[in-house]
């Protein structure tokens, strides 16, 4: 394993750079916004505009990496978004913030389109699974200790944004550093979202419910943790533990999916995340320790909706449909997370708790139960997997070209633009047995 990620070392290096510095700022302006007297829902409004950018951003990133190539156009991105992210403290105004914000977004999805087509075209077929989990650990992990620094400084102070600066910039080196060839960018096709619910309505009702409620939890979890009176530790801890839950929980419930019919995992993780919610309100009232262990268990649960969703996607499409199917299920991602901290802000606004954030959460986590079950029970049988689970966050459609599966994928000759029949209407396949 070591032999083969040392020759990646840098790749990894400048990612978990670039992830300690924007893990840490988006804590960071949920908690300065407090701090300003924002509203929870001007907030999550401006948080949405980091989603909104990220959508932009893939656009036009793959014709700005091949205009100027892989390390110039990290280097201009990295410049760029070094340069907003201490705007932020220049122009502490809520529209400012919502423009750079949006800003942010678009070029850091650049920065981490150039790391992930590098991966890609640097990892042998054979052992792609193992660099996938490898990204994944150091993703993870970045964004877990980048809530850290907020223990060194003070969110009303200049310093942790010169910080986030200083770690995006740092990032430039490794990447610019490395002797590996860079590879060219390839557009990576989509199926359209409404054949994608026809063959999979239970992949899609998920990832959207993922992108509702984390898009919110990234923007406002941790205006909920300091409005509930955590200290900027305090909050750190609190998104560090539910950044670790979803990290330590993943790998199991993605293994308990593959030997059962994902959609029972799938609603069954959905409602007990609805239930960690309300615990974890509950438990705000018993100490920060019960609070951490709640939000270490809602993590678990909720990271783990999006990668099952891709994995019951996977089983439902051909291998051909796969890579394109999933470009387009991250694009259902992406919109949730766009729209979600608007709604949990609003919620929390008009409320005037904080705690409507995790009711929220709850909500669309409980919906998204209901629903899966509703289909599991229109069409119930179980079929084989084919596909296995894999650990993985919301990332570029560059990275889905890592999956095994995807690389089976680019392999098989194209059969299909569309998902066929049987996967269109869960009509039962061959055997008589109802697909998922």
């Amino acid at each position: 394993m070591l032999a083969l990620i040392a020759p990646l070392s840098a790749l990894l290096g400048g990612v978990g750079l670039l992830l300690l510095g924007s893990g840490l700022f988006g804590t960071l302006l949920a908690v300065r916004g407090e701090l300003e007297g924002f509203s929870a829902q001007t907030i999550g409004l401006i948080s949405s505009g980091y989603f909104l950018g990220f959508f932009v951003g893939t656009l036009f990133a793959p014709a700005l990496i091949r205009r100027i190539g892989h390390i110039r156009a990290f280097a201009f991105c990295a410049a760029g978004t070094a340069a907003l992210t201490l705007a932020h403290a220049l122009f502490v105004d809520p529209f400012a913030w919502l423009v750079l914000r949006i800003g942010v977004g678009a070029l850091l999805v650049v920065l981490y389109t150039v790391i992930e087509s590098w991966l890609n075209a640097s990892s042998p077929s054979e052992r792609r699974a193992q660099v996938f989990s490898a990204y994944m650990l150091v993703n993870l992990g970045a964004l877990a200790l980048g809530q850290q620094f907020l223990r060194i400084g003070d969110a009303g102070d200049f310093v942790l944004f010169a910080v986030v600066s200083m770690l995006i910039s740092l990032a430039v080196m490794p990447v610019a550093w490395t002797r590996l060839t860079p590879p060219p960018v390839l557009a990576v096709p989509r199926i359209g979202v409404r054949a994608l619910y026809r063959a999979a309505p239970s992949a899609v009702v998920g990832t959207l419910a993922s992108g509702l409620a984390l898009g919110a939890f990234w923007g406002l979890g941790p205006l909920f943790a300091a409005d509930i009176g955590l200290d900027h530790a305090g909050v750190a801890s609190f998104m560090g533990w539910t950044i670790v839950g979803g990290a330590a929980l993943q790998f199991p419930l993605g293994r308990l999916s593959d030997s059962r019919d994902r959609r029972v995992v799938l609603a069954a993780i959905g409602g007990l995340t609805a239930l960690a919610a309300v615990l974890a309100l509950l438990s705000g009232q018993l100490g920060a320790t019960a609070l951490y262990a709640s939000m270490f268990v809602f993590g678990g649960l909720a990271f783990a909706v999006y990668p099952l969703s891709v994995a019951h996607l996977i089983d439902r499409l051909s291998t051909d449909q796969v890579l394109a199917g999933s470009s387009t299920l991250l694009l259902v991602h992406g919109v949730g997370s766009a729209v979600g901290p608007s709604l949990a802000g609003l919620a929390m606004t008009r409320s005037g708790e904080p705690g409507a954030l995790l009711v929220y959460a709850g909500v669309v986590f409980g919906a998204m139960a209901l629903f899966v079950g509703w289909r599991r029970r229109v069409r119930e049988g179980i079929t084989e997997h084919d596909a296995n689970f894999l650990p993985m966050l919301r990332t570029t459609p560059t990275a889905l070209e890592l999956m095994p599966a995807a690389q089976d994928a680019a392999a098989e000759p194209a059969a299909s633009d569309m998902p066929q029949a049987p996967e269109a209407s869960d009509a039962p396949d061959a055997a008589g047995a109802p697909g998922r």
